[in-house]
């Protein structure tokens, strides 16, 4: 018989402040790790892929939980969200680690960190939901590395932000398995997706992970969650940029997602394993808006670049602007709600009664450490 693990275990913190996983069966002697597609499995003292989930006794351990690499309030477009409660702040962050191997990581000085105890500062569930409740964050922000692999301590996170009114919010790859997406989601309010590329050689290639299991997670949240979902496209030269395959990923959006989910090009910059590769040429970033444009997508946005004009949210029925962007600022609002100011249509998105007024500003954030843990 085969044990299986699927909900983490309700038990007290480890001595060391990590905690029982979830999302594992035992075979052959090995843990399998069930949380992401790549399955790791480990013999006890192994840890995964991503390097922070330990088969330490023959239990699953998350080595992260309650360790963050930093605290910092970011505008919530920053993540990027632009139909999210625009203007309001988001208390962003992440922990060592990752499951996926992305050449081009531009937070690889964390991701790829294999220092997670004297790299992290020690933070509770409960300390990150007070902290942001009284800088005046309407979001926490699971980000900087992929949410995913400390899926533990995001969701004790996010119960704990839940409860003051808080909303959460994942930014990740969406490399997940179906077995935990569904609890993983649950305690989201809003994730942005990171669709690297759309083909299978550019997955297996650059980023050591596949593409269908990203699909999937991009269909399930879209017609089985109440979660918002925008989906973000780094555009690198002569790896994912091509007009033929930025065609082929916005018609799958629009068949396959609809026409309301905001898309958002972003510009490469050279970094990690990719020092060599030009940054994106602006000219590149509006080719793949125009071709998302008559594509059906009615929200297509660029972003890493200086372009007002490509980064106003229009009204898909009267073409007015709504949200004009100025960077992070935002310099016009004219939704009322969810409704547009001049012709009354509603706009797909999470829109408040009024325009947040935390603007560019970043505000990094020390917690106070509760140790040892309770």
């Amino acid at each position: 018989m085969v044990e299986r693990v699927v909900s983490p275990p309700n038990s007290p913190l480890l001595s060391d402040g990590s905690k029982l996983g979830g999302w594992y069966h035992v075979k052959n002697g090995r843990i399998v790790c069930d949380l992401c597609p790549r399955a790791c499995s480990l013999k006890p003292g192994d840890r995964g892929f991503c390097f922070v989930r330990e088969n330490i006794d023959g239990k699953m351990v998350l080595t992260t939980y309650g360790r963050s690499t930093g605290f910092c309030v970011d505008p919530i477009e920053k993540k990027p969200l632009n139909h999210f409660y625009p203007g309001t702040s988001a208390l962003s962050f992440g922990t060592a680690g990752c499951n996926l191997g992305c050449k081009f990581c531009q937070n690889w000085t964390t991701t790829k960190s294999r220092e997670v105890k004297t790299a992290s500062q020690y933070a509770t569930p409960e300390g990150i939901a007070s902290t942001a409740l009284e800088l005046g964050c309407q979001t926490v922000a699971y980000t900087y590395n992929d949410p995913v692999i400390w899926a533990e301590y995001a969701i004790d996170t996010a119960k704990q932000c839940s409860k003051l009114g808080i909303k959460n919010v994942a930014v990740t790859a969406g490399y997940i398995s179906a077995e935990a997406r569904g609890e993983f989601y649950e305690h989201m309010d809003a994730a942005n997706v990171d669709l690297k590329a759309f083909t299978e050689h550019f997955y297996s290639h650059l980023t050591l992970s596949h593409l269908q299991p990203v699909l999937d997670t991009l269909a399930w949240l879209k017609h089985e969650t109440s979660v918002w979902l925008e989906i973000t496209n780094l555009m690198i030269p002569e790896e994912n940029d091509s007009k033929q395959e930025v065609k082929q990923m916005c018609n799958w959006i629009f068949d396959n997602l609809g026409d309301d989910v905001p898309l958002h090009f972003t510009a490469f910059h050279p970094d990690f394993r990719m020092r060599d590769t030009p940054p994106t040429p602006p000219e590149t970033l509006i080719m793949a808006y125009e071709i998302a444009r008559e594509a059906g997508l009615k929200f297509v946005y660029t972003g890493n670049v200086d372009d007002v004009t490509h980064q106003c949210t229009y009204c898909p029925s009267c073409s007015e602007i709504l949200i004009e962007r100025r960077g992070y600022d935002i310099t016009r609002y004219h939704l009322r709600k969810n409704h547009c100011e001049f012709c009354g249509k509603r706009i797909a998105g999470c829109f408040g009664e009024q325009l947040g007024t935390w603007g560019s500003r970043r505000m990094p954030v020390e917690i106070e450490p509760q140790w040892p843990p309770k």
